[in-house]
C-alpha cells in the first residue's frame, strides 16, 4: 500500500484546515522526521498553483489526471470551492477510495459535499450542522439520524468535521492511519489544544 496521504484541494481552500494533521505526519516535537511512516501530497484539478481563501498558492503533486491509484488516504479540505461545478471533479476520486476501502476525510464544506453526493448515507458523521448538510445533500442526503453533533467523528474509514474542528479532525484521522501510538496522538492533540502554559504552569 502507498504511503502517499493526498490532500484534494480546489481554489479558495481553507489553509489552516490541514495545519496540524500534515505536521503530524511529517514531524514530530523535536524535528522533522527522517523516517516518517507517510508523506503528504497534493492533488487539484490542474497542475497549477491553487490559491487558499487566505491568498497563499500551492503548486500541487498531481493533478486529478495525474494522481496515482494507490495511496494511504484521501483528505478533502474545506473552503469555498466545494460549492462550485470544479467539486464535481472530485466525486469520482471519493467513490474509488471508498470502493478501495481508504481512508477518507472532509472537513468544513468538504463535507458538506459528501453529503450532496451520499457518500455519508451509510455511515456516522458530522459537519457544518445538520441543516447545512441537509440543504446542500438534498434528497440525495438520507442519512440524516446518523449525524451526530460533535466536532469530529470517524466511522468505516470516513472521518468527518466541522469547520473549526481542524484539530479534532487531525486526531481522528491520525489515530485511523495509526501515525503514531493512541498516547502520544493523545499528547499532541491536547499540547495543542490546551496550549504550552495550561499544560506546563510552573515552567
Amino acid at each position: 500500500m502507498s504511503n502517499e496521504i493526498i490532500y484534494v484541494l480546489l481554489p479558495d481552500y481553507a489553509a489552516h484546515e490541514a495545519v496540524f494533521l500534515t505536521q503530524a505526519i511529517a514531524s514530530d516535537e523535536f524535528a522533522l522526521k527522517e523516517t516518517p511512516k507517510y508523506v503528504n501530497k497534493v492533488a487539484a484539478p490542474t497542475s497549477e498553483p491553487v490559491k487558499s481563501i487566505g491568498g497563499f498558492h500551492t503548486l500541487p503533486d498531481y493533478s486529478f489526471d495525474t494522481m496515482p491509484d494507490d495511496y494511504a488516504a484521501l483528505v478533502l479540505i474545506g473552503g469555498f470551492g466545494w460549492s462550485t461545478s470544479v467539486a464535481d471533479q472530485v466525486v469520482t476520486l471519493v467513490r474509488q477510495a471508498i470502493e478501495k476501502g481508504k481512508i477518507v476525510g472532509a472537513i468544513c464544506n468538504a463535507a458538506s459535499f459528501m453529503a450532496k453526493h451520499g457518500f455519508l448515507n451509510t455511515v456516522k458523521h458530522t459537519g457544518n450542522g445538520l441543516e447545512q448538510l441537509k440543504l446542500w445533500g438534498g434528497d440525495n442526503y438520507t442519512n440524516h439520524e446518523g449525524y451526530v453533533h460533535t466536532q469530529a467523528t470517524s466511522d468505516k474509514n470516513i472521518v468527518t468535521a466541522n469547520g473549526s474542528a481542524t484539530l479534532e479532525f487531525a486526531k481522528e484521522l491520525l489515530l485511523l492511519l495509526e501515525n503514531d501510538t493512541p498516547e502520544r496522538i493523545e499528547m499532541y492533540y491536547q499540547f495543542n489544544k490546551q496550549g504550552f502554559c495550561n499544560l506546563f504552569p510552573n515552567i
